[in-house]
């Protein structure tokens, strides 16, 4: 495994709140968060973002979607969230781990992004 900040976490050098853990996924609430609930599921297989996947990562990814729902709903989440991939320097992305971002609250979390004038 890589020493990155969620491979330790992951491995439990790193303290963090756990929601879930299994042989292939690991999620935990985000240390800061923007939402009254935010938390991150990562595989545990190091990959450094979406644009780095390939076809042996497809067991992963799909069991990440598959228990986004139910960890979701764990949280209170009851009437929706939103998931956030955010993947390479445009996209935002701040730690070089593949991570999928759950957030929601009781009240709508408002648009995603501000569109542009045409």
């Amino acid at each position: 495994m890589s020493d990155c900040i969620f491979c330790r976490i992951v491995r439990g050098e790193i303290p963090s709140k756990k929601i879930y853990e299994d042989e292939e996924i690991f999620a935990f609430h985000d240390i800061n968060p923007i939402a009254p609930v935010h938390f991150m599921i990562v595989p545990k297989v190091h990959v450094g973002s979406l644009m780095d996947v390939d076809p042996s990562h497809q067991k992963a990814l799909g069991h990440i979607l598959l228990k986004a729902n139910e960890l979701a709903r764990g949280q209170g989440l009851n009437e929706g969230f939103r998931t956030i991939i955010n993947t390479g320097r445009i996209g935002h992305q701040e730690v070089y781990h593949l991570h999928v971002h759950i957030l929601g609250g009781p009240e709508p979390l408002g648009s995603m992004l501000k569109r542009r004038a045409p």
